[in-house]
């Protein structure tokens, strides 16, 4: 099995079928976790997954597979009293196990500015040779404009006919963005990013990980659909950095 296979049934035997079996099939000795919800080592992912709660369940919405990395965008239900969108990237290791874990939740909304939910859209990633380009046109749109800071380069990047937001604060197109961001400007949070962790890609769609401040620290979780050479779509979850971690990995 490749990464994808070997991500998808771990975690479907995991937290589809809640067995804490799975741990010792799928999960590596050395398992490293940066989720704040449980700490290193497969007891603590055991123990957790023996704790869900009756009802729990995951919907999935997508998978990127990236080498030995893959991403995981969809909704739990039962971890609390909402159910909460979640980025899950794993990492296997070269026995094809679950070596480490990082995770980004939030809660889902009923309303949204696009009309979008937080989820729905394309699910397979398309235009599988167009992986290698897409992932250079998002990490230098990355490196410009949310890091730089470049505005004025926008539209290199980002089609300026179709740009479906997934964002629950933002309408579609440019327009939208803009005055979303304007409106978080005035409420002291300015989008800065800070440091580019991780992309992940393939074929249209890339997820960049990363780190900075929107009034307080925070993770950014950002996933592109690219089509044509331009971003055409986004999906992403914004998350505050807690100053301290039940262990020492931190979240990136």
């Amino acid at each position: 099995m490749g990464s994808r296979e070997i991500v998808v049934k771990a975690a479907g035997e995991l937290f589809g079928d809640k067995d804490p079996g799975a741990v010792d099939r799928w999960v590596a000795a050395d398992y490293r976790q940066h989720s704040s919800l449980a700490a290193d080592g497969p007891e603590a992912l055991r123990g957790l997954v023996a704790g869900l709660p009756e009802g729990f369940r995951y919907e999935g919405a997508r998978v990127i597979a990236d080498g030995d990395l893959v991403a995981l965008h969809g909704t739990y239900h039962g971890f609390g009293p909402q159910p909460l969108v979640a980025f899950d990237l794993f990492r296997v290791d070269a026995d094809g196990r679950l070596a480490e874990h990082w995770d980004a939740l939030t809660p889902v909304v009923t309303y949204t500015a696009s009309g979008r939910s937080q989820t729905d859209g394309p699910a397979a990633p398309g235009d599988l040779d167009r992986t290698e380009a897409n992932r250079a046109l998002v990490t230098e749109f990355a490196e410009k404009v949310l890091k730089g800071a470049d505005y004025s380069v926008l539209t290199d990047y980002i089609s300026t006919e179709t740009y479906h937001q997934h964002n629950p604060e933002a309408a579609d197109g440019l327009d939208g963005f803009g005055a979303a961001a304007a409106k978080w400007a005035e409420q002291g949070k300015s989008l800065v990013y800070k440091t580019i962790h991780r992309v992940v890609a393939e074929g249209d769609l890339v997820l960049v990980q990363s780190e900075g401040e929107f009034g307080v620290a925070v993770a950014y979780w950002d996933l592109f659909r690219v089509a044509d050479g331009r971003i055409v779509e986004h999906w992403d979850i914004i998350v505050p950095v807690p100053e301290e971690l039940p262990h020492s990995n931190g979240l990136f």
